[in-house]
């Protein structure tokens, strides 16, 4: 079999296009990364989709790098954060653009919930150390004690300072620098050009974009079956956070005690199991399931409901799921 110079020249070109389109599609194939950090006493995965893998590298080590630069002024437990310092200060201390952000949310929070949210609790969270190797139940009188100038009244911000009407009141932002430091990675992800991202600090989670051809699919977990779901809810460019008695808890004669404290009892919040909120931003979304679980599920869920762009879902004591109605039939329950 002979081909004419034209007939060659035609397969050449037609054997060139095809190659150039294959090397092209193999180009624009989506490329995931996906890195583990153990960061604010939580393990932190980030998940990037983009073209390039060293660029998607870079950014995520600079989203960790961010992460775990707030952690050196927001935890309690690092004796040189701002945060315990000021714990440790006798009236006011100046206070990085940071700390002031989340110490001036967790005080919307406080105010809009009449104190059911409260970053004043840091004493009565070290008198139980239900975090701690050694965790108790402390008696009524040091449980009256160390709630003794708490309160959203108890903080002032003035500038960049922050000031303490009470000498030994300590702060504690638990309930939501860790969303703070999820929404601060995800704008670092942002403005290095990543279009698709999850950021997911141990139940703290906000995504970016879609999983390139679908929304993510984020499982909310089981609070009383480990390693397994409850539901499945759809989400792009959301953040979903779930607040639950099974996170850090002991249990005595049957009783289970949790992290999540009422602050007008300084006892662990009873009537739900877990809260689900999904919102903007992830630190508003965290001070939210907190405040839901503090006021319990029916009382937790009419706040939720009248909370502008928010959805929820609360698991009961007793097991019962409450939905709030924009989020009711996206569940996809297992």
């Amino acid at each position: 079999m002979s081909f004419t110079r034209p007939a060659i020249v035609l397969f050449l070109l037609i054997a060139l296009v095809s190659v150039l389109s294959l090397r092209h599609g193999h180009e624009e194939r989506p490329v995931t990364v996906e890195r583990s950090r153990i960061i604010m006493g939580t393990v932190v995965v980030i998940t990037v989709i983009g073209e390039k893998e060293a660029d998607l590298d870079e950014a995520v080590t600079a989203a960790f790098d961010e992460m775990g630069r707030l952690e050196q002024l927001l935890s309690p437990h690092l004796t040189d954060s701002e945060v315990a310092r000021l714990s440790r200060s006798d009236h006011s201390m100046k206070v990085s653009a940071d700390t002031l952000n989340v110490v001036d949310l967790g005080l919307k929070a406080a105010r809009s919930s009449q104190g059911d949210f409260d970053l004043t609790l840091g004493r009565l969270k070290d008198l139980w150390s239900i975090e701690g190797a050694s965790p108790r139940i402390p008696s009524d009188d040091r449980i009256a004690e160390a709630l003794q100038g708490t309160g959203p009244d108890s903080l002032q911000i003035d500038g960049s300072r922050i000031s303490k009407k009470d000498p030994d009141l300590h702060i504690d932002l638990g309930g939501i620098a860790k969303g703070y430091a999820v929404d601060r990675a995800l704008e670092v992800l942002t403005k290095r050009g990543i279009s698709h991202a999850s950021v997911n600090a141990g139940g703290d989670l906000r995504v970016r974009g879609s999983k390139v051809s679908r929304p993510w699919r984020i499982g909310i977990q089981h609070p009383r079956r480990k390693r397994e779901v409850i539901a499945v809810v759809p989400l792009e460019n959301r953040a979903l956070v779930t607040s639950g008695d099974y996170e850090r808890y002991f249990e005595l004669d049957g009783v289970r005690y949790h992290h999540l404290f009422d602050p007008k009892t300084g006892r662990p919040a009873r009537g739900c199991m877990s809260v689900s909120v999904v919102a903007e931003t992830t630190a508003w979304a965290d001070a939210l399931a907190t405040i839901a679980f503090v006021r319990g599920p029916e009382k937790g869920i009419a706040f939720l409901e009248n909370q502008e762009d928010v959805e929820a879902l609360i698991i009961d004591a007793e097991g019962r799921r409450l939905v709030t109605d924009g989020l009711r039939g996206r569940l996809e329950w297992r």
